[in-house]
């Protein structure tokens, strides 16, 4: 999630309205690949997927079978919803804290950034129960997307210049599942302090599956990540832009930057290590309305519509995730 403007707008409407160790040792990369399951759900599944009214949704997770899920800015309800019909229901009710960014692991858990409230929280994909609550951060911090891959869960903080590592395991509770604080630097550039400006929003992990992959606000520009040192240095764009990145997506070696405040995705062909990007083609569509992320499944790119400058204090208001040809 990004833009100053919009996320103004929805912090206020969610304040008026009243408003953990992870997968299991991950293999590389997934190359892109369709699953029978895919194929068969691609000739009938809806071009877009309504959320409820009153739930304004901004991350994205799809399961190998096509359930899609999605939290809501305004309180932190989960929606889960099957892709081959469009049918869905909350399955989590929340209680205050804005679900952001979501990944399912390993073990088909959840893993949900909490926002401005600083937490982590990991959810049971089925019945929605919360399983464990980490408070990663306190102060000012807006805990904004999720990667898993190299070793355990990623979180970037869009307030500070660190990323919040959980390690692999099926442990929720405990030291050993306390998130901790990896500080970025090399060519990183710095936030300054107070929240006034945001630094890194959307994260993925490289194709060859060594590093991770961050969109900063502010710099408008993409940056790998070294996990065990924090070191960034600059990927080289090769045509198209970073500028208004929000949520990042990297199948095969295909990557996808949802620009929210720009309404368009631009498709880039990574380099193994995620240091060149080569510019493909920008996806635009009459029907995105701040798309924040997106995740592809089948031979479709799903994009999330955030809405930032839509009315949430009414609780008619309603948004979708939207469906694309790849």
């Amino acid at each position: 999630m990004t833009g100053p403007l919009g996320r103004r707008r929805f912090i206020g409407a969610a304040a008026a309205l009243g408003g953990a160790a992870l997968a299991g040792p991950l293999a590389p990369l997934a190359q892109a690949r369709t699953t029978a399951d895919e194929r068969s759900a691609t000739a009938v599944r809806p071009d877009a997927i309504a959320t409820p009214p009153g739930f304004q949704p901004e991350g994205i997770a799809v399961s190998g079978r096509g359930t899609a899920y999605t939290g809501s800015l305004i309180d932190g309800s989960i929606y889960r919803a099957d892709l081959a019909t469009g049918a869905g229901r909350i399955i989590t009710r929340g209680q205050g804290p804005m679900s952001v960014g979501l990944k399912l692991d390993g073990y088909g858990r959840l893993l949900v950034a909490g926002g401005d409230s600083g937490q982590i929280r990991v959810v049971h994909s089925g019945d929605g129960r919360v399983l464990a609550t980490h408070q990663a951060a306190t102060g000012t911090a807006f805990i904004n997307d999720v990667v898993v891959g190299c070793g355990g869960a990623w979180f970037t903080d869009s307030f500070a210049d660190v990323v919040y590592f959980l390690p692999a395991g099926r442990t929720l509770t405990g030291a050993e599942a306390a998130p901790r604080a990896l500080r970025l630097g090399g060519e990183w550039v710095p936030v300054p302090p107070g929240g006034e400006y945001w630094g890194a929003n959307g994260i993925e992990r490289t194709p060859d599956g060594q590093a991770l992959l961050l969109v900063h606000d502010t710099a408008e520009a993409l940056f790998r990540v070294d996990p065990r040192t924090g070191i960034a240095t600059r990927t080289v764009l090769d045509g198209g832009s970073a500028a208004n990145g929000d949520g990042l997506v990297v199948h095969g070696r295909t990557l996808y930057v949802v620009r929210n405040w720009a309404y368009a995705v631009d498709v880039f062909t990574l380099s193994g290590d995620g240091r060149r990007a080569r510019f493909v083609k920008r996806i635009t569509d009459p029907r995105f309305d701040e798309p924040t992320t997106a995740a592809v499944y089948g031979d479709r790119l799903y994009v999330v519509n955030a809405r930032f400058d839509a009315d949430w204090g009414d609780p008619a208001t309603a948004s979708t995730i939207v469906s694309c040809p790849l």
